[in-house]
């Protein structure tokens, strides 16, 4: 039996922050079209990030920076549709909000205006704090980054593991604490040690989601392309791949081909 639109629960702040609450783990996937949101929505993943590394996914970028905010509405407009339930957020770009909170606003205004989405992501803690602040006056909703920040890959020069020393924790534990304080409804920790995720996660009352970064987190995310093995070259130890896509799609596009060049395509059922 089909359930209509209007009696699908659709996920809200409230409900993450519930969940959270009563220790149900909280799903979260990228997406950046309107065929894979779909079928991610269907399947009831909780959250659905927009990410900006469509950058590097779907644009064939090195890292995250060059993709601009007029792209990242382009790709949340289209995941937006699809969606019945899950809940959106929207990474605001580098170059869009940081050392301006006015610009920040004006970028979270138009990701929520555009788009349709229902949340914006941002990377950074204290150093961002004004332009955090300054979006959630507007009553937009913001979930934070922290840890492996990839819009900073160039400061870091690398994607290694981060806050292994005690002096990058601390700061952690504290930006995470100050964007609690701020209004972040959640938080992303990438790429730290799963003992410092975990007391960020007792420590805070708001979700935190993980991403290489253990199993003590409130939920994980990961790259939608990476997790269905469309994208092989990516190997990190935290990455689960669930499927060979890359193998499936090639092998079906092989017998494709085989079948338009031997004539064996279209056949006479498939003909008008």
């Amino acid at each position: 039996m089909s359930v209509h639109k209007s009696e699908i629960k659709k996920v809200t702040t409230h409900q993450l922050q519930e969940m959270k609450n009563r220790g149900e783990k909280i799903a979260m996937l990228t997406a950046y079209d309107y065929s894979m949101a779909r079928i991610l929505d269907a399947a009831q993943i909780d959250v659905l990030l927009v990410g900006d590394s469509a950058s590097n996914v779907m644009a064939g970028n090195e890292t995250t920076l060059p993709i601009t905010l007029d792209q990242m509405i382009y790709h949340a407009t289209s995941v937006v549709k699809a969606v019945n339930r899950a809940f959106v957020v929207v990474d605001i770009p580098f170059g869009s909000y940081q050392g301006n909170s006015s610009e920040a606003l004006r970028s979270a205004i138009r990701i929520m205006k555009e788009s349709g989405a229902h949340a914006v992501k941002v990377e950074g803690g204290r150093e961002i704090r004004e332009s955090v602040a300054r979006i959630l006056t507007a009553g937009v909703p913001v979930m934070g980054h922290l840890g492996l920040t990839p819009q900073s890959i160039y400061k870091f020069g690398t994607y290694t593991v981060r806050a292994k020393e005690e002096e990058e924790a601390e700061k952690l534990i504290e930006d995470a604490r100050l964007l609690e304080e701020c209004g972040c409804f959640s938080i992303v920790l990438e790429k730290i040690p799963s003992e410092l995720a975990r007391r960020v996660a007792q420590e805070v009352k708001i979700p935190i989601i993980g991403i290489g970064a253990g199993p003590d987190v409130d939920g994980q995310v990961l790259v939608m392309q990476d997790m269905l093995g469309i994208t092989k070259e990516f190997k990190p130890r935290f990455l689960r791949r669930y499927v060979d896509l890359d193998t499936i799609i090639s092998g079906a596009v092989t017998e494709y081909i085989h079948d338009v060049k031997s004539g064996g395509f279209p056949s006479e059922d498939e003909s008008y």
